[in-house]
C-alpha cells in the first residue's frame, strides 16, 4: 500500500467527498436535478462532491491549479502542479440506482500524470497510484491480466450518446472488436473501467469523447499496474486527444489495430 503524503492527502479528500455521495446515493429519488446535456446530468450530489474536494486538496496543497468537470480551470500559483478531478464519473448510473460510480482524482506534475486515486463510496473500492510505486486496489497489489488471445479477451467500451458525432464511427468500431472478442461490457463510467483493466478483470478497454477528469488517475493506475495505454489512435497524449485504448501489451496492441481500422 502507498502510505506517503500525497497519497494520504488524497485519499483523505476522496473518503471525506465519498461519505456525503453515499449519503445522497441513500436517498437519490431525492435529489434536484438539472439537464447538463444528453444523458449527462448535474446533480447537488455532483456540486457538492467537487466543492468538497477542492476545499481539501486546496487546504492540504495551498497553489496547485484545478481543472475540475463542474467548475473548469482554477489556475493556481505553482504552475507546475495541476489537479483532475471528477467528483462523480457516472452520474446516469448514480441517478438510477446503480452502485457503479466513482469519484477520480488525478494530479500531473509539470504536465506528466504522478499520481491517481478512484473511490466507488457504494462499494468502498478504491483505487490508488503513484509514479513509480505501483498500483492497488485496497490493499491489494494490481497487475493488468496475462491474456495474450484476444478470443479470449472480455472487453470494455464506452459508448457516445446518439446524436454524437462519435456515435456512428462507435458502431463501427464495436462490431470489429465484437466480432473478434470473447465479449464486450460497457458500465457507464470510465474511470471504473480502467481501474477494471488495471485489476485484469478486463482484458482492454477503449472509449472515445472524454474528459482529462474522466481519465487522468486511471491512465496512471493502469501503467503501474503494468499496462499499456494511449489514445485511440495510438498517441500518447490522452489528456488532450479525449480518446483512450488500454490493456496489457499483446491486447492493447491488437485491439488498437481493430479499432483503427474501423475508423
Amino acid at each position: 500500500m502507498i502510505r506517503s503524503a500525497l497519497m494520504n492527502v488524497m485519499t483523505a479528500a476522496a473518503l471525506k467527498a465519498g461519505r456525503g455521495l453515499k449519503r445522497d446515493f441513500g436517498e437519490v429519488e431525492n435529489l434536484q436535478v438539472s439537464v447538463k446535456g444528453p444523458g449527462d446530468f448535474v446533480t447537488a450530489a455532483d456540486r457538492k462532491s467537487e466543492k468538497t474536494l477542492f476545499e481539501e486538496l486546496s487546504k492540504a496543497r495551498p497553489g496547485y491549479g484545478f481543472v475540475l468537470e463542474e467548475s473548469g480551470i482554477v489556475e493556481g500559483t505553482d504552475k507546475s502542479h495541476t489537479w483532475y478531478i471528477d467528483p462523480l464519473d457516472g452520474t446516469t448510473n448514480f441517478l438510477h440506482g446503480l452502485p457503479i460510480f466513482a469519484i477520480s482524482i488525478g494530479l500531473a506534475r509539470e504536465g506528466q500524470i504522478v499520481a491517481g486515486l478512484v473511490y466507488n463510496p457504494a462499494t468502498e473500492d478504491m483505487y490508488i497510484a503513484e509514479k513509480g510505486q505501483g498500483a492497488y486496489h485496497n490493499n491489494r497489489r494490481l497487475r493488468v491480466a496475462a491474456r495474450r488471445n484476444f478470443g479470449d479477451a472480455l472487453i470494455g467500451c464506452g459508448v457516445p450518446h446518439p446524436g454524437k458525432k462519435g456515435h456512428v464511427g462507435f458502431r463501427a468500431e464495436f462490431a470489429a472488436v465484437m466480432a473478434r472478442a470473447s465479449n464486450l461490457r460497457r458500465l457507464g463510467a470510465a474511470a471504473i473501467d480502467l481501474c477494471y483493466v488495471a485489476q485484469g478483470s478486463y482484458d482492454g478497454f477503449w472509449e472515445r469523447e472524454l474528459q482529462p477528469w474522466d481519465i487522468a488517475a486511471g491512465i496512471l493506475i493502469i501503467k503501474e499496474a503494468g499496462g499499456y495505454v494511449t489514445d485511440a489512435d495510438g498517441n500518447p497524449d490522452m489528456l488532450t486527444t479525449g480518446s483512450i485504448c488500454a490493456g496489457n501489451e499483446a491486447i492493447h496492441s491488437q485491439l488498437l489495430t481493430l479499432i483503427r481500422a474501423a475508423k
